[in-house]
């Protein structure tokens, strides 16, 4: 497990085209994003005088870990093409520990990745406490470990890099923009409403924006509150990870 870990690390960090563009697309987006609309942001149940930077944060940082726990198991493809899997596969280690183990490599990726983010918070005047720092980086792990777990669901699906990157744009930004990342529930058609409140995204979003802003007004008392968000994303976490295992089992031929 660990050996598979450890692979997954390296070879995120020797693509520096990944590296730079797992930090950059989400960055242009926080910046692009908010400052165009941070004049006209003013939706119901938010709270008055919240810019739109302020309110983004959080929903950047999941952006950030979204790309990079997803497309950090892409390498499961790329290992079946190469041959590297069949050779994992035929050890004497359980395919539940050979998922562990690439699980828990995209999850460090994109923790690292959101991380980057998250001690950018001081430099757009975000506040944070040791307990929101600390709180903030539990609620990120967590998200991460979910999110890799979904991207190797169907990554073990797949047998070419062209139908991951297809379902993957297919199902990424729309999963993200319907989190409360980039607008509020409230508001919104009572349809799209119910399908925001059935994304299991947006208690990972809500749960990130109440630690991020702890005790502070910026939060409205529409969104989750954080012990619910905490127990969907954990269960999230939990039904993504049985799932990719069991995806892994069923999946006898890797060649």
């Amino acid at each position: 497990m660990a050996t598979i870990w450890w692979r997954e690390i390296i070879r995120f960090l020797r693509q520096r085209s990944r590296l730079v563009s797992a930090i950059a697309q989400p960055l242009i987006f926080w910046l692009l994003l908010g400052s165009g609309l941070n004049a006209s942001f003013n939706p119901p149940g938010v709270p008055e005088g919240t810019s739109y930077i302020e309110y983004f944060y959080p929903g950047i940082i999941t952006l950030a870990l979204l790309f990079t726990a997803i497309f950090a198991t892409i390498s499961v493809v790329q290992d079946r093409r190469e041959g590297f899997l069949q050779g994992v596969l035929v050890a004497p280690v359980s395919r539940w520990v050979i998922v562990l183990g690439q699980a828990l490599g995209g999850t460090t990726l994109a923790l690292l990745q959101g991380a980057l983010f998250l001690f950018l918070a001081p430099i757009v005047g975000v506040p944070l406490s040791p307990f929101s720092l600390l709180s903030a980086l539990g609620v990120m792990l967590t998200l991460s470990f979910g999110l890799t777990n979904l991207g190797l669901m169907i990554a073990w699906r797949m047998d070419s890099t062209q139908g991951f990157h297809a379902i993957m744009n297919l199902i990424l930004i729309p999963v993200w923009l319907l989190s409360g990342a980039f607008f509020p529930v409230s508001g919104v058609p009572i349809l799209l409403e119910w399908v925001m409140k059935l994304n299991p995204l947006t208690y990972g979003v809500a749960a990130l924006r109440r630690c991020l802003y702890f005790n502070a007004s910026i939060v409205s008392e529409e969104i989750p509150q954080l012990t619910l968000s905490l127990l969907v994303t954990g269960a999230f976490c939990v039904i993504t990870y049985f799932g990719a295992a069991r995806t892994a089992y069923r999946r006898p031929n890797v060649a």
